[in-house]
């Protein structure tokens, strides 16, 4: 791998910062790492915020402390790093124990097992998150928490972020 420059090294640790307050629940240290004018797009769900105070009050109300449940998991699979933007392609597991209105707005907790793939795409400007783009499919979450029947459908539910985690398990039969 090739080393990454100070710049870049600088980008990777305010983002592994910026995760690590949310996940603690530090809403003022997560708005500290972004820029005056960020936005958050959770692309499957088109929730987020536009603006800090946008982003903000989408971290209070749907994300700080509800992030994932406690017993979630999260597998680093790759990372890119650019001159202005940071991709992370990880696998999260965890059982849907709480409401996750960034996730499934509106569902509440089913108690059921999930494990997805998500892509997260940060921009930085000027030493701050500029953006959050997050990608996962959703067709896989819905399947799993039971409200998406996959029967004749070409979607999958849990095997998708296994296969991202072990390439080698074998493809769908066609």
């Amino acid at each position: 791998m090739a080393e990454l420059s100070p710049a870049q090294q600088a980008m990777v640790d305010l983002f592994q910062s910026h995760v690590a307050a949310e996940i603690a629940g530090d809403l003022d240290t997560t708005m500290a790492t972004m820029s005056a004018n960020p936005h958050l797009n959770n692309v499957p769900t088109l929730v987020g915020g536009i603006g800090h105070d946008g982003v903000r009050a989408f971290y209070r109300d749907h994300l700080i402390g509800k992030f994932f449940p406690p017993d979630a998991t999260m597998t680093n699979v790759s990372r890119t790093v650019g001159d202005n933007s940071v991709a992370d392609e990880l696998v999260a597991s965890f059982t849907h124990t709480i409401a996750m209105d960034w996730l499934l707005p509106g569902v509440p907790a089913t108690g059921k097992p999930v494990e997805i793939a998500i892509v997260v795409i940060v921009g930085f400007r000027d030493g701050k998150i500029s953006h959050e783009h997050i990608y996962w499919d959703q067709a896989a979450v819905l399947v799993q928490v039971g409200l998406l029947d996959p029967t004749g459908l070409p979607v999958t539910g849990a095997e998708g972020a296994r296969k991202v985690l072990d390439p080698k398990l074998p493809p769908r039969r066609m």
